[in-house]
């Protein structure tokens, strides 16, 4: 059992795949829950989509199914099904992300479940909300990216269509459903009840691009065109210097000011750009011309001098180089777990609590690594007959 964590003592049945619900259950287990990974007997399809130290254990899936228990359960037999059902009854969350007609019709639909378990919160995550049209649609990051927007803002950027390169729509939502669980554990915690929580990709995805793109379209009659324009502007990249490339935002007046004041460019002398407000107006070409003026020093003079004016200023650096950050690696963010194969090491709990910390409490199950031991606290036949073929009974983890 995990000790410590401000989740410690919640139990969570975990019937997701993929990347949105593992990461959302990802954060649980991090923060002390005992998250029981339920997997048919093939397994979760991304312990096979990237490298990893053996078969089943890909980067992907390691790192979003750490601290977990992997149970693989049958539920198209009434063994395994009934399995399922003794775990509910000692369980605080029940998280799924199958359809909805697919998961009730393996019997476990909130009605179900709330059966079972009367206080139980039961996460959903979907693609699509059930009340629309394309609620049965197959949803994965890319098509969620497409359908709130993103590549369309992206060729407003860059003059091309592209997704942004991350699973955005996966992690939104994930941390969607981790707040979404959260606030209705708080709610059952005042008053005693249960509830059914819906977290869906597109509408997690519209309500995130929205946050400042909605902009004039908002109002009725509409202002403008949705689209926040800053975020679009085509000449808003990072700087090219004269050894490299610069990231810099110099935003306020005070620090517009400070900028000027240093660096005299002979363009920013002109009125129109002398407030926040006006500079606002023709973003676009204040990016340009400050992308003229980064050319002419290096990125590691212009560091200096923004870093000491208090202007926002970085690096552009890899992915790499983020395993060798003398921050992160300042206040501990990567965190080495021991494990069958060797040493992993993980990007660690992001969140800082004074009394009841998270952390990465464990590795990444093998497939049914842990169900003899979850069966037989249910006090369930582990021979014979139970959910799973005898070669799922592993009690090795990874």
């Amino acid at each position: 059992m995990k000790a410590g964590g401000p989740l410690a003592g919640l139990r969570v049945v975990d019937l997701t795949a993929m990347v949105f619900g593992p990461y959302c259950t990802q954060i649980m287990a991090d923060m002390g829950a005992d998250v029981i990974k339920v997997e048919p007997p093939a397994g979760d399809n991304t312990r096979h989509i990237s490298v990893g130290p053996e078969p089943g254990m890909s980067g992907v899936f390691v790192n979003v199914n750490r601290g977990k228990r992997s149970v693989v359960l049958d539920l198209r037999t009434e063994t395994g099904k009934e399995a399922l059902r003794s775990l509910i009854a000692t369980s605080d969350v029940f998280i799924h992300s199958m359809r909805a007609s697919a998961i009730a019709r393996l019997g476990f639909s909130y009605e179900d479940v709330a059966t079972i378990k009367p206080t139980i919160i039961y996460t959903n995550c979907y693609g699509y909300g059930r009340r629309g049209p394309d609620a049965n649609l197959t949803a994965y990051d890319d098509t969620i990216q497409a359908e709130c927007g993103l590549p369309v803002v992206q060729k407003m950027l860059t003059g091309e269509a592209n997704y942004v390169g991350t699973i955005v729509a996966d992690k939104v939502a994930a941390l969607t459903a981790v707040y979404s669980t959260m606030m209705a554990l708080f709610h059952r915690e005042r008053t005693g009840q249960g509830q059914e929580v819906e977290v869906s990709m597109f509408e997690t995805m519209a309500s995130f691009m929205l946050v400042e793109h909605a902009n004039g379209a908002m109002f009725n009659p509409p202002l403008g065109p949705a689209g926040y324009p800053r975020a679009v502007a085509p000449n808003r990249r990072p700087y090219r210097t004269r050894d490299g490339y610069i990231s810099a935002l110099i935003y306020n007046d005070k620090q517009w000011n400070a900028f000027i004041g240093a660096v005299q460019p002979a363009w920013a002398m002109d009125p129109k750009y002398a407030t926040l407000e006006q500079r606002a107006q023709q973003i676009d070409s204040v990016y340009a011309l400050l992308g003229e003026t980064f050319m002419l020093r290096t990125t590691g003079e212009w560091l200096e001098l923004l870093r000491s004016l208090d202007i926002p200023a970085a690096p552009l650096r890899t992915l790499d180089e983020l395993f060798v950050n003398p921050h992160l690696e300042a206040v501990g963010f990567f965190e080495t777990v021991e494990t069958p194969n060797g040493d992993v090491r993980f990007p660690g709990v992001p969140t800082g609590f004074s009394h009841t910390p998270g952390r990465v409490s464990g590795p990444a199950p093998r497939l049914g690594a842990h169900t003899r031991e979850v069966l037989a606290e249910l006090g369930l036949d582990t021979g014979s007959g139970s959910a799973v073929p005898d070669d799922s009974r592993s009690s090795g983890a990874v």
